[in-house]
């Protein structure tokens, strides 16, 4: 039957009803569970435009969720699609192996000239790398395994480390590869994996709404805005690189984080300051800073301004990190493809003679990949140019303005917004912020509910997440934000 079934696959007729069976009973899909994915008829995505998907059925969806973060520009863009058509009439891949290759050359100086923006100032004391050398791979956690792993051998080589460590924030999320998943710290996620890890340390996260030093009342605004705090949360991070110190007679490699906003985690973002003065913390005790921009590079989580693109989140904060992992919107949301950008004194740790084999032993199939490169290339040019920076600016600005009308619902608690990202938490009874279980499937159960009024997105745990691409128009906001608000209507009742 498998085989009968498997056949026609070659055939003309192939109905789109299929293609959802056929997924059901042989596609396995990340971060879902199966047996409620194979009760129900699958969206089958055929086609797409701007900010809109259409399934089998000629349904239309708003992609509220950049695709899962990864698209910029919206779906089917001219540019992109001309420059992967036009590479491909060349060449589609050759290795980087001991070959260059035109697009992958171009890129890297386009994004080394992105990371090292002139206005860029130096804060403190503690003299801040430009970063020069470009590392490509294929995802979000290959990039961070690069990172790992020229932080580690570069504190080895340079410093004396004799085994050196990390150190990274309280519900840390950089990827699913065994480094990337030994810096994180959601039990949920990595609790399985325990045994294969190697161990990293933990310090809080400033997660303002549930700041146990934050001693505000809750408000009906973001909590970044009325909190009452004496930066714990930075103290904590001093007394746990004085901790390493103390206790084993070192500093760590490197503190990774992801800027401005921890994704996974729930969209927590940092209240302003806090990226600064944890760096310079990094900084003196010579410990390498790892900027994970797979979620927060290229305008994402960096508002534009002064007709500037702005593409970096750490930058908001005047601070250039030692090595930057940037992936998802690399390509504009088309192809997979990552890159580490790495800092000269990193670089120059590599450095030898043949026979002192002091190589970056690492690498990727498809690193420097022609199709991806050139989609990458052409991703970058859009961002720079006038219109996609008003894009960024409005979207930012109409996300703001069309989720004020979230507040009035008791059901949401804390409404986060930093650039192009939102984050709106769910919770039982706002003014005892009393969270609902993971068992109960708030979230999922609102997204559920979107997706049945031509919404799409994902939600992470309690907090349903709208991220839609820069193209879309502030009534397409509105229509994302009118679905969410009927959504946590009808599934909790109406507001109180």
């Amino acid at each position: 039957m498998q085989n009968q079934r498997l056949e026609r696959l070659n055939g003309p007729t192939l109905s789109m009803q299929t293609i959802g069976q056929l997924d059901q009973q042989f596609v396995w899909h990340p971060f879902t569970q199966m047996r409620e994915w194979m009760q129900r008829e699958p969206i089958v995505i055929t086609r797409a435009e701007g900010a809109t998907l259409e399934d089998s059925r000629g349904r239309k969806y708003l992609d509220a969720n950049s695709s899962i973060w990864t698209n910029l520009h919206g779906h089917n863009r001219p540019e992109i699609n001309e420059a992967i058509s036009a590479q491909l009439h060349k060449v589609a891949h050759s290795s980087t192996l001991g070959l260059a290759n035109e697009p992958a050359t171009m890129l890297g100086a386009e994004l080394i000239r992105a990371a090292n923006p002139s206005s860029l100032s130096v804060p403190g004391t503690n003299p801040q790398p430009a970063l020069s050398r470009v590392f490509y791979s294929d995802d979000g956690s290959t990039a961070i395994e690069v990172a790992l792993k020229l932080a580690y051998e570069f504190s080895r080589r340079t410093r004396q480390l004799k085994r050196p460590k990390f150190l990274s924030l309280q519900g840390a999320y950089h990827g699913d590869t065994i480094g990337a998943v030994s810096l994180g710290h959601i039990h949920l996620f990595h609790r399985y994996y325990h045994g294969l890890l190697f161990r990293t340390d933990t310090v809080m996260t400033p997660y303002c709404y549930r700041c146990p030093f934050n001693r505000a009342q809750p408000e009906r605004a973001d909590a970044r805005a009325y909190r009452k705090c004496n930066w714990e949360c930075v103290d904590k991070v001093a007394q746990q690189f004085e901790r390493r110190r103390r206790v084993a007679q070192d500093d760590y490699a490197a503190l990774v984080v992801e800027p401005l906003i921890q994704g996974a985690a729930g969209m927590i973002p940092q209240p302003a300051g806090w990226l600064r003065k944890v760096a310079e913390i990094a900084r003196a005790h010579q410990s390498l800073l790892i900027s994970d921009e797979v979620l927060t590079g290229f305008g994402r989580a960096r508002q534009p301004s002064t007709g500037q693109p702005h593409l970096f989140a750490s930058h908001a904060e005047d601070v250039q990190p030692d090595l930057m992992t940037l992936a998802k919107g690399l390509t504009g949301g088309y192809l997979p493809m990552a890159a580490t950008l790495a800092s000269q004194p990193i670089f120059d740790a590599f450095l030898g003679d043949y026979a002192d084999f002091r190589t970056f032993f690492h690498g990727h199939s498809y690193n420097g990949n022609q199709l991806g490169t050139a989609a990458a290339l052409a991703s970058l040019r859009i961002l720079e140019t006038p219109e996609s920076i008003l894009q960024r600016a409005n979207l930012a600005a109409g996300l703001e303005t069309f989720t004020r009308e979230l507040w009035q619902s008791s059901y949401i608690g804390d409404i986060r917004q930093v650039g192009t990202i939102v984050g709106i938490e769910l919770v039982k009874n706002w003014p005892t912020r009393t969270p609902f279980e993971l068992k109960e499937r708030a979230g999922i159960r609102v997204c559920e509910a979107m997706a049945r009024r031509g919404v799409l997105t994902r939600p992470i745990g309690n907090v349903v997440v709208l991220m839609p691409p820069y193209c879309t128009t502030p009534e397409q906001v509105r229509t994302i934000v009118e679905s969410l608000k009927e959504s946590v209507c009808e599934i909790f009742g109406p507001p109180v």
